[in-house]
């Protein structure tokens, strides 16, 4: 069914036609040629509030708008209107739907009073079949703006697009390292351990903190501090695998997801993040703010477990971890240690 408009169709005047004359739609007409068309346009005046047609509509005319606000709606699921765009005047709109034969896509409300000018379905075809050179123009027109609007629509997508990857990594990793947060990770457990498969299910986690990270801080200043933590995030990087989730806790905390890993060859991994630590090199201000630098070097205690052969929850997994941590520590640091519960 098609839509209709409450607003009666008016007599154009000579003046509102040169006006209508010089929009894009007609831009390219003679003046024989767009006193031809002028016959075939109607005027309408609107008030606020009035639909000019509803989203899902089937169309039989097309629109240019001449004043006033007109604003496109679409319904979302939940059944409330999400505003799109308004049209301003000397837009046309509504013709995709007479030239496609589709239901309208948006629907188009009067925001404040306005007029608009209607070309119908039947008036339209009617033209490009005796004035083929006019119809040919008119359909130039609506080429060339389609062609403008899909490509700002390409480039809004693309913008949105990349908006919406940097979110989405923002939202899971840590701003300062770049490594995965804490609640990527725990999704990452919980997934695993709600995965029937047991292989799928078996993986270890690393759970690490730098040794002695608060002397540095209180050394050379927590602007050298976070050079530290830089470098050792760059270094647990390096000692892993494709696959692996490198994760930062907090403050000199550091986990690291190894999936479908053993705690032997979980130990191997850890081994080598270790010496990476131990080996890197930092170069820091003497003191905050001085040119004069000096290079300075961490080391990392690395607590590991395994599941399902230490838990079988997230809570599970992380405790054990903490606790082969916390024996890393006494045992005197700059060391790895695999769960026992001797």
């Amino acid at each position: 069914m098609a839509e209709k408009i409450i607003s009666e169709e008016i007599i154009i005047s000579q003046e509102i036609l040169a006006v209508v004359s010089k929009v894009f739609l007609f831009s390219d007409l003679d003046e024989k040629e767009f006193g031809i068309i002028a016959g075939l346009l109607k005027l309408i005046r609107l008030k606020k509030g009035e639909v000019i047609f509803k989203e899902g509509d089937f169309g039989e005319d097309m629109f240019i708008h001449l004043s006033g606000v007109l604003s496109a709606f679409i319904a979302q699921s939940d059944g409330t209107k999400r505003a799109l765009f308004n049209i301003v005047p000397g837009d046309f709109f509504g013709e995709m739907s007479i030239i496609t034969h589709e239901p309208r896509s948006v629907t188009i409300i009067v925001s404040e009073d306005s007029e608009i000018i209607k070309l119908s379905e039947t008036d339209f075809y009617s033209l490009i079949s005796q004035h083929p050179k006019i119809g040919y123009k008119i359909l130039k027109a609506i080429n060339i703006v389609q062609n403008k609007w899909l490509n700002q629509s390409s480039k809004s997508v693309s913008d949105l697009m990349r908006w919406g990857e940097t979110a989405r990594r923002r939202a899971v990793t840590d701003e300062m390292t770049g490594l995965y947060n804490r609640r990527f990770l725990e999704e990452s457990i919980i997934e695993r351990f709600n995965n029937q498969s047991l292989n799928f299910r078996r993986m270890s986690l690393l759970m690490m903190d730098l040794d002695k990270i608060h002397g540095i801080n209180d050394s050379y200043g927590t602007k050298a501090g976070d050079l530290v933590l830089i470098a050792a995030a760059d270094m647990i990087r390096s000692g892993i695998r494709p696959g692996d989730i490198p994760t930062r806790l907090s403050g000199d905390e550091f986990a690291v997801l190894l999936p479908d890993t053993t705690e032997i060859d979980a130990a191997k991994i850890a081994e080598r993040i270790r010496k990476n630590i131990e080996k890197k090199q930092v170069e820091v201000p003497v003191t905050p703010g001085a040119a004069e630098t000096v290079f300075i070097g961490t080391r990392t205690s690395i607590g590991i477990s395994t599941a399902p052969t230490h838990a079988n929850t997230l809570e599970e997994l992380e405790e054990t971890s903490d606790q082969a941590l916390r024996k890393a520590k006494e045992l005197g640091r700059n060391r790895i240690e695999i769960f026992s519960q001797i």
